[in-house]
């Protein structure tokens, strides 16, 4: 990946961004638009040469919620119940398949939340975009940010969600906490990114995203705009 793109400026602070630095980061990487729409493509193919993307991809959102509680940012995931016939038991972010009822992509991962996880949807405020996502499994994924105000109450849907947890921000950002993995996947070897949090295992898809909304931050995303928030 290229640096030399659009950081967001924390005034040289360690510290996660702030709520209205985040807007600021998304509102300046779309150009102004509302929404931070300028978007680039990432997926499961980054660093895995031969693996390509099914030739008929469906189109799907999720909501990456950032929750502003006053002790520090956190991370909203949950965890898929062990049943379903895809991604049993992984660990990913609130979002789902686009339905024709669906205005955009940001309309798609407010109604899956709200239905898997109950997040009532006057609490959330859509800021941008990260790169659209492409699946192996043959998704392409829009990731759309959004800051979560407290107080509010989940109600998981418990077909799909098994857990809903939290994870702070200041962990994902830290570059110590990702690391590069591999498995044998149909006879060849798949490399992928993880972030294990203490008895959690975040990985595949979810793991790409979070590297995704990482690098943007820290100006090394490809498609980041060049320049300096202000």
């Amino acid at each position: 990946m290229t640096g030399g793109g659009r950081r967001c400026d924390t005034g040289g602070a360690t510290a996660p961004p702030t709520a209205d630095q985040l807007r600021t980061f998304f509102r300046n990487r779309s150009g102004g638009q509302a929404g931070g729409r300028l978007t680039g493509f990432r997926g499961d193919h980054d660093g895995n040469p031969g693996l390509s993307a099914p030739a008929a991809l469906r189109d799907a959102a999720v909501l990456v919620p950032l929750v502003d509680r006053p002790d520090g940012m956190t991370l909203l995931l949950t965890q898929r119940t062990a049943h379903l016939t895809a991604h049993a038991g992984q660990i990913s972010f609130p979002g789902g398949g686009v339905e024709p009822e669906d205005a955009d992509a940001e309309a798609t991962a407010l109604r899956e939340t709200e239905e898997e996880v109950g997040l009532p949807r006057h609490r959330v405020e859509i800021i941008g975009r990260l790169d659209t996502y492409v699946t192996r499994t043959g998704f392409r994924v829009v990731p759309v940010v959004a800051l979560v105000r407290p107080p509010f109450i989940l109600n998981p849907d418990p077909y799909e969600v098994a857990d809903v947890f939290e994870v702070p921000l200041a962990f994902i950002l830290d570059p110590a906490a990702r690391r590069r993995e591999s498995r044998e996947w149909k006879g060849a070897l798949r490399h992928f990114w993880a972030f294990p949090y203490q008895d959690r295992y975040i990985w595949g898809a979810t793991a790409g995203m979070l590297v995704n909304f990482c690098d943007l931050l820290a100006g090394h995303g490809e498609t980041a705009v060049p320049g300096e928030v202000a």
